[in-house]
């Protein structure tokens, strides 16, 4: 009577495992990119939400709206780096810090997944007023990058009007915020 052995050879063993290494060798490196694209989305809309739901409240409630970086989630940080959060607060009192009895709009924490976050050279608050735009002598150009380099990094402008569109980085700011990760 003849034995019938079940299993693999190692032959065959040896090919699966080849098949599945060179699956993961491509959906890995596919899956970084999709997870780092999702993050530096998900920071665009997080950034967006919260220029917008300042600019409403300014014109709402006819008070001077601060929104800016913020590394505790509690007060400015005064850094043109946003990647760590920012804050979006009334100012009641009008010094531009967030104090005691002045209401608390957003407080985004870090970004996620090595996203970055950068604002124009000096930019490190911006003032929504009652009319409905910003006091800023100038747009704001916000620079979202990922470990994917400069050439994936998006923009987000204010203009001081209080609009707000998506754009391209030059170089320099796209290679900056790389940089800086």
């Amino acid at each position: 009577m003849e034995r019938m052995e079940n299993g693999f050879t190692l032959i065959e063993a040896l090919i699966a495992m080849l098949i599945v290494a060179i699956g993961l060798g491509i959906a890995v490196p596919a899956y970084s990119n999709v997870a780092a694209a999702t993050h530096t989305g998900a920071a665009q809309v997080q950034l967006g939400e919260s220029l917008v739901a300042a600019l409403d409240h300014a014109i709402v409630t006819q008070a001077d709206v601060i929104v800016c970086s913020s590394s505790d989630g509690a007060g400015c940080s005064g850094s043109v780096d946003w990647s760590q959060g920012w804050i979006a607060f009334a100012d009641v009192d009008g010094n531009r810090t967030h104090g005691t009895g002045e209401t608390l709009l957003r407080r985004q924490p870090p970004l996620d997944g090595g996203t970055h976050l950068r604002s124009t050279a000096q930019r490190t608050r911006i003032l929504f007023q009652p009319h409905g735009g910003s006091s800023a002598g100038s747009n704001v150009t916000f620079t979202i990058c990922d470990r994917r380099g400069p050439a994936k990094a998006v923009t987000l402008v204010l203009a001081n009007s209080g609009r707000l569109r998506q754009g391209q980085p030059t170089a320099a700011a796209a290679q900056q915020c790389v940089a800086s990760l």
